[in-house]
């Protein structure tokens, strides 16, 4: 498995390089750049030879992680590409948005920085779409059994891919007017750029997989007639419900949720006219929440031109690395610095919202905060007395996300949901409703891309079996596998 001394010559850890802060700030374009192939050679010949490789465990995809990067040192990158696909059907999205629990679960963490596993991913990813590796792999047989995919996100997409080199005939439908769910509206591309999306998508359609954007199934089609016109359909639209606030003045102008700010900025920068779009040149903005939407929001605002920008966070702030009492192989709860937060902006941690003020033309002019406090029983809230005002004329809650969309999936089909807001599944991923399966966030609660594919190409294993009796496909991981809060 690479140079069985590579971790011994290479002790320090080389991250990917990115490109200045004053200048990426000017654009919408990627963040990182390429690293020179001998540079990421040398990180995997890191990769050791220690035997029960805990990287496995640690990426929901049981990607192979030490075949990759052996293959990588020994300048195979077409055997690496071969293998990464073996395991993962869109390593250049996860290779750049994941947070790489894998390499929190490396063996060489313990005594050394770990392996930048996530770095060969995508490099392995980039070098295969330029060097034309990957191409459309097409079903042997057509089964003569249909399937219909709601929804486009990386679940939806990774779920129709496998089914349709299955042999099914599948259709993916998507409400928004391009596919891709929240990998096209929800991830600036600063973190991910569109045209890797776009490749995907027509890799898909030469495999045959149909597409139908601008199509919402309940308004546009009613979900007990998609049912009864497929053999299966797969559920995949998400938990884009999002967390309000509601406290006073939560209904004063320049308040927003982060997801409306971020799909509209996405939508401008596809080339979209967006009428009264959120923006935020010139203002003071305050991003209540410190989670991965939260920095998606930062980074924004830096290039919208914003005046200032401030996250608040009402817990306490998390250590940089990991910390003495939660040693190797345990999962650590560190806070990660993102591309965003090194772009500038102040972050304020045990900060409780307590009210949003106007101005006289019910706009909001600034948020009334106090400290947080953790009482006896266990919760936390405003410490009476720390009372302070931080000016703000852009507000965006980034709070998280409370569950799938339900009107039309129980009105129309008599879904069940779970009392945290998900769509209820059994062990086979198919919900009380006959030959109807859910996958992703819908599923889940709101949760990461890895694990989103990781399940669209578990359920689609389920959906083969349920149509076929029996499937090839693989099946990676189960519904109950490390269950994600929705909070």
């Amino acid at each position: 498995m690479a140079d069985p001394r590579g971790f011994l010559k290479h002790p320090q850890r080389q991250d990917r390089p990115s490109r200045p802060v004053p200048v990426r700030i000017m654009d919408f374009h990627e963040v990182y750049e390429r690293q020179e192939k001998g540079a990421t050679q040398t990180q995997a010949s890191r990769c050791m030879d220690c035997g029960i490789p805990f990287c496995h465990t640690g990426c929901p995809l049981g990607n192979l992680i030490p075949e990759w990067n052996d293959l990588v040192w020994r300048d195979q990158w077409e055997e690496a590409s071969a293998r990464l696909h073996m395991t993962n059907n869109f390593p250049e999205f996860t290779g750049r948005v994941c947070p790489a629990p894998c390499e929190t679960s490396c063996v060489l963490g313990i005594n050394q920085p770990a392996v930048t596993i996530k770095q060969s991913e995508v490099e392995i990813a980039d070098t295969a779409l330029q060097s034309g590796y990957v191409e459309p792999v097409l079903p042997s047989r057509l089964t003569g059994k249909t399937v219909a995919v709601v929804g486009s996100g990386p679940a939806g997409l990774a779920a129709a891919q496998q089914l349709t080199r299955a042999g099914h005939t599948v259709a993916v439908y998507e409400r928004d007017d391009r596919i891709g769910g929240l990998l096209r509206y929800g991830i600036p591309d600063f973190k991910m750029e569109k045209h890797l999306v776009d490749f995907r998508v027509e890799q898909m359609e030469a495999e045959g997989t149909r597409f139908y954007p601008s199509t919402e199934v309940g308004p546009d089609i009613a979900w007990d007639a998609l049912r009864e016109s497929y053999d299966a359909v797969v559920v995949a639209t998400g938990a884009l419900v999002p967390r309000d606030l509601a406290i006073p003045g939560r209904s004063l102008g320049g308040i927003h949720f982060a997801m409306e700010y971020l799909v509209q900025s996405n939508r401008a920068l596809a080339g979209d006219d967006v009428p009264d779009q959120i923006h935020a040149e010139g203002k003071h903005v305050v991003i209540l929440g410190g989670g991965d939407t939260g920095a998606d929001c930062i980074g924004t605002a830096h290039r919208h031109g914003a005046a200032s920008v401030t996250t608040l966070a009402i817990g306490k702030e998390l250590p940089r690395e990991r910390p003495e009492h939660e040693p190797w192989p345990m999962d650590p709860r560190i806070f990660e610095v993102s591309s965003a937060h090194q772009e500038g902006g102040d972050v304020k941690w045990l900060a409780s919202t307590v009210e949003f003020l106007g101005d006289e033309n019910g706009g909001v002019r600034a948020l009334r905060v106090a400290d947080t406090e953790y009482r006896e029983d266990g919760s936390r809230g405003p410490k009476p007395g720390t009372e302070k005002e931080i000016p703000a004329d852009l507000i965006l809650l980034a709070l998280g996300f409370t569950g799938a969309e339900q009107e039309t999936l129980d009105s129309q089909l008599g879904m069940e949901f779970t009392s945290r807001g998900a769509v209820d599944r059994g062990q086979d991923y198919q919900t009380n409703v006959e030959g109807v399966f859910t996958v992703g966030d819908a599923g889940r609660g709101a949760s990461l891309v890895v694990w989103a594919i990781a399940e669209g190409r578990a359920a689609a294993a389920k959906v083969d079996e349920f149509l076929e009796g029996s499937t090839r496909l693989p099946a990676p991981v189960k519904p109950t596998d490390r269950a994600i809060s929705l909070s």
